[in-house]
């Protein structure tokens, strides 16, 4: 799918939401990027092949100032 001289990540490759982005509709909450995967605002994706991966960052909250 990617045809940039520097291919973006596989769809099936942990780094895949760093694939440019194609199309984008911050409107509906969506991105599609080059490698076929559709990232959601949500954090969550499409794959190509229509499986569905949840939110799978690790967001971690800074540690609470003692007071």
């Amino acid at each position: 799918m990617c045809a940039h001289r520097t291919p973006c990540p596989e769809p099936t490759s942990e780094a895949r939401d760093l694939a440019a982005v194609v199309r984008s509709h911050p409107e509906q909450g969506w991105r599609l990027l080059c490698n076929g995967v559709v990232l959601f605002d949500d954090d969550g994706e499409l794959l190509p092949d229509g499986s569905a991966v949840v939110d799978h960052h690790v967001w971690l909250a800074p540690e609470l100032a003692s007071a």
